[in-house]
């Protein structure tokens, strides 16, 4: 297993800088992959039942060269497919497995928005679980005794893989300035949240958060984020009503500590998580977790409010609350 000190030698061993490390971490494979902006949105319209090129670039308004690059990593990454259709010209993206497992963790994400982000409107979707005929909405609960949880009935400790490795330095997406971006099209509780979580380095911010982390050196050390992207992050975390500043000690001194909404935010990261254990860990999860309540170890699962039996692409409708004309 990889450890600080393993990657890190002691002082007197001859070295050149020291390597960025980062924990191994589930969730952030998972992150890697849905929380780019067009990723998310190309993966939003494939569960409306879009599978061709020009479609995609109809509905999202996407460059084609965009366009393309994004369905060639989704590809890549085994989370669509390419193919043809018995009498349907031309070639089509479909959701393979993987893809179709990740629907719950966009489950997780829009029960988030529902619950926070309307304005007190009702939310743009009303899912229908075909299984049961119920208009519901998604619920993230204990996958051994179906009940919700909260951040603080959550134990967790190393799982299997466990461990620091080297800070991938790969170049990621960026995602797009333009807050409106993730709405295009269809106003989306999932987009909402995503907006809250932000980039890479809020998203990353936040699990050092999950992990007790709450001072501001503690969490540049463990990151090795520059102060001024920190800073920035936290405070846009702070104005969303994600973190609280909490003064400690004699001096002008801060922890940030999470809000009751920020909180709320830990069962999509576990669903992601879920995910990520499943398909991206080697049967090797880097994390385990028990539920407090029912004293199981679990994983988070997404249900029906109706009938709390698991929601599946296939098993889902919708009703619109919003125009939709394309």
């Amino acid at each position: 297993m990889l450890n600080k000190d393993t990657l890190n030698p002691a002082p007197h061993v001859a070295t050149s800088k020291p390597i960025p490390l980062q924990r191994q971490s589930s969730v952030r494979r998972t992150m890697e992959i849905v929380l780019d902006t067009w990723n998310f949105l190309i993966l939003r319209e494939a569960y409306f039942g879009v599978r061709r090129f020009d479609k995609f670039q109809q509905r999202l308004g996407i460059p084609r060269q965009t366009l393309s690059s994004r369905l060639s990593a989704l590809v890549s990454n085994e989370i669509m497919s390419v193919g043809r259709r018995p009498n349907e010209p031309g070639q089509q993206y479909f959701l393979t497995e993987r893809g179709k497992d990740l629907f719950p963790t966009m489950l997780s994400l829009m029960e988030f928005g529902d619950k926070w982000l309307t304005g007190g409107k009702e939310p743009p979707l009303q899912l229908v679980h075909k299984s049961c005929g119920c208009a519901c909405h998604p619920v993230t609960v204990c996958s051994e005794c179906l009940e919700p949880f909260t951040a603080r009935e959550v134990a967790p400790r190393d799982g299997p893989g466990a461990g620091y490795a080297p800070v991938d330095t790969r170049p990621t997406s960026r995602r797009s300035s333009d807050p409106t971006l993730l709405e295009r099209v269809r106003p989306c509780s999932v987009a909402r949240t995503l907006g809250i979580i932000g980039d890479r380095w809020s998203f990353l911010i936040l699990r050092e958060g999950w992990f007790g982390v709450r001072r501001f050196e503690e969490m540049r050390e463990n990151l090795g984020i520059a102060t001024n992207i920190l800073a920035d992050r936290l405070a846009r975390l702070v104005q969303a009503d994600v973190f609280r500043k909490v003064p400690y000690g004699s001096s002008d001194r801060f922890e940030y500590r999470f809000t009751e909404m920020g909180l709320d935010l830990y069962k999509p990261m576990l669903v992601m998580m879920a995910w990520g254990d499943r398909w991206l860990a080697e049967g090797k999860p880097p994390m385990r977790l028990r539920h407090k309540t029912c004293g199981q170890d679990f994983s988070a699962i997404v249900v029906c409010s109706e009938c709390r039996k698991q929601i599946t692409v296939k098993d889902t409708d919708y009703i619109l609350r919003y125009p939709f004309n394309l």
